[in-house]
């Protein structure tokens, strides 16, 4: 029996989820979690075999999350399930430490696929991202400086394109505003960039950001 944590702070998301879980005989939702905290509280509780997380939640989230999930219990796979349809996020996600990313309109089936492989000790990316990820591979990487972005910038660069200031972030990573604005200056360098506005920009023409983001 596979024994899953799931991670969103959203309600209904939870509860659709723990729906299609019950469909499949040999899997069984052990927790749920509604903030980073209690993904931290719950992974040294409960018996776990898959985390299906939410990258976006209040308090503690996203790669960072990942990473202290990783420090404390090294062996759970983590099945990232992200609103997130750009690769990049993918990437970072992975080399965080996540076996697997799926976005929120994927196929019920294929989140039960997605469980199935990481608990196996696999890993597993959505169709959608998975075809982003390969186009993404034939570019050079001279053409994409985001990607030189370690996992922390690459966050603060997406909250900053989405309209977050340093202050808004400092308060959602529980970071010093010092920090943020440390991190953005580094951004801005590493992207040659002079303005948020110019990261925006950069956003919308590379499919990081959705146009309608707003």
């Amino acid at each position: 029996m596979i024994q899953i944590l799931i991670a969103d702070d959203h309600a209904i998301i939870r509860d659709g989820l723990k729906q299609i879980i019950s469909f499949v005989s040999n899997m069984a939702v052990a927790g749920e979690a509604s903030n980073g905290e209690e993904v931290l509280q719950k992974i040294r509780m409960l018996k776990v075999d898959v985390l299906v997380l939410d990258m976006s939640m209040p308090g503690k989230s996203g790669i960072a999350l990942i990473q202290q999930i990783n420090a404390i219990k090294p062996d759970l796979p983590i099945l990232v399930l992200s609103m997130h349809q750009e690769s990049q996020y993918a990437v970072q996600a992975m080399r965080a430490g996540a076996s697997g990313y799926i976005t929120k309109n994927t196929a019920s089936s294929q989140l039960i696929e997605g469980i199935r492989k990481v608990a196996e000790g696999g890993t597993f990316v959505s169709p959608e991202i998975s075809a982003k990820l390969i186009k993404q591979l034939h570019k050079p990487e001279t053409d994409l400086p985001h990607t030189k972005l370690t996992a922390r910038e690459f966050q603060i660069f997406s909250m900053l394109v989405e309209g977050h200031s340093v202050n808004d972030i400092a308060k959602i990573l529980s970071l010093s505003n010092k920090t943020i604005s440390t991190h953005k200056a580094a951004v801005l360098q590493k992207m040659e960039a002079s303005t948020t506005a110019s990261l925006v920009y950069y956003a919308l023409k590379h499919g990081l950001i959705n146009e309608g983001y707003d």
